[in-house]
Parts: C-alpha cells; structure tokens; sequence
C-alpha cells in the first residue's frame, strides 16, 4: 500500500473521506468502520497492495454511504440536550423522562422513579444536572457490566480468570482489550438494550484468544452469540441518540 493516510471515494454526487489505519499485526483483515460522527475508518492489513484495497473499497462504497446516510438520518431527528424536564433519555435500551427538582437545602441525588430519571438539585444549571447525570450511569456502567461480564465469564472457557474491567469514555468505540486483557467499556453502553451490550463484552472476550479481527475471531463470536449482527445493527443505529449530548 502505498503512503496515503486518506482515500476519497465519490458516490451518489458526494464525496466520501476515508482515514486509512495500517494494521501489522499478523491475522488481521481488511475492515471497513462507519462511525456515528460520520468518519470513516479503514483498517488496512500490512501487504495490502492498492489494487485489493482499490476493489474492497468499489464493493463496499454503496454500503458506506447508505451508512452515513442512515446516521445523517437520526442525527437530523436528535435535538441537543437542554436537561429540563420532559426530555428522554436512555437506559438498558428503553426511553426515560427526565424530571428535574429544584430543592437547595436537599441533598442532590439521581434516582430512577416510576420510568422516570428524577434528578435533585440545589441550583436549576443544565452543566449540573448534565454532570449528576453521566455519574450516575458511570456508577450504573460499573455495576451493569461487571455483572454481565461475571454472567458471560461461563461461556468463555478460554478465560481462565475474571480480566480487569475499565470503565472510560470513548469517541467512536464502545468497547476494546488492550494487549495485556485489560477490557475496557465505554460508560454510554450502559444506554443500550442488554443484548446489545453482552455483544460487545463478547466481542472484547473473544479478542482474548483471537486478538484481531480475522475468520477464526468472527467464528468464535458466532458460536457465543449466532446473532451478533442483529445486535451490532440494532447498537449501530441508536448510537447517535445514546451518545448525544
């Protein structure tokens, strides 16, 4: 492959900008990852010669941008957070109404109440209530997938012991497992439906014995979980609204 960090793809009248992202790990395969901020990422394996990734990318285009255009779709229909009351927002894949008290002399607490989010707090400020908020799914996130991960601990029979979990905010992952085990989960996913966020903590399992993406990883994931698509699909398109702000 030649020294470009970038390729720019031209479909249905508009111009696509890819990053490329050289890969040299051994088993890796060419993969292609349309984010919700609507960037466009190619993992290119070492080798890769620039008439293969010339026709990966002519097979893929159509799909590239049907999926940037499934993501300008909902981003069009999110409207940015104002943290009043009324607004929803999500948790374990379902929509809940914000409800915010103004109490000064009462403790500031975050409390889920009758599908509600009922928020306290002693000034009426949006960054307030926006930060009671992101620690408490922090706290939720924690709990959440240190249960779902002892749970799916049982199906891994390669996972000899339970690996560290990190919890930490990320632009464009949900989740991932640095070289030495350590799995790490983005907070946000605590938003999605629990079938959702088992794929991705099976996902990062799995990279505990395969660790890249090629055929002998995706049968492993498939033998866990048959319908893992289904689940990375449903993720994929609730990314934008989950991750809003």
């Amino acid at each position: 492959m030649g020294g470009k960090d970038h390729r720019i793809l031209t479909y249905g009248g508009e111009q696509i900008r890819l990053e490329l992202l050289p890969r040299a790990r051994s088993g890796t395969t060419l993969r292609i990852k349309v984010h919700p901020d609507q960037t466009v990422q190619v993992v290119v394996p070492e080798g890769t010669t620039e008439a293969d990734l010339d026709k990966a990318l002519h097979q893929k285009t159509r799909w590239i941008w049907q999926k940037l255009r499934d993501f300008r779709a909902v981003q069009e229909h999110a409207t940015p957070r104002t943290y009043v009351s009324g607004e929803s927002h999500f948790y374990l894949g379902r929509r809940h109404l914000l409800k915010v008290y103004h109490q000064p002399d009462a403790p500031e607490t975050v409390r889920m109440l009758r599908g509600q989010l009922a928020v306290s707090v002693q000034e009426r400020n949006a960054l307030r209530i926006q930060k009671l908020l992101e620690l408490w799914y922090f706290a939720r996130a924690q709990d959440i997938f240190r249960a779902r991960l002892d749970a799916l601990l049982s199906t891994t029979l390669w996972v000899n012991r339970s690996p560290a979990l990190k919890i930490q905010v990320m632009q464009t992952q949900w989740g991932n497992c640095s070289p030495g085990g350590t799995i790490t989960l983005n907070p946000h996913l605590v938003k999605a439906p629990r079938d959702c966020i088992d794929y991705v903590i099976l996902h990062e399992l799995c990279h505990l014995k395969e660790h890249h993406h090629g055929s002998a990883f995706w049968q492993l994931l498939a033998r866990l979980m048959p319908d893992w698509e289904r689940h990375k699909t449903r993720l994929d398109r609730m990314a934008e609204m989950m991750l809003q702000k």
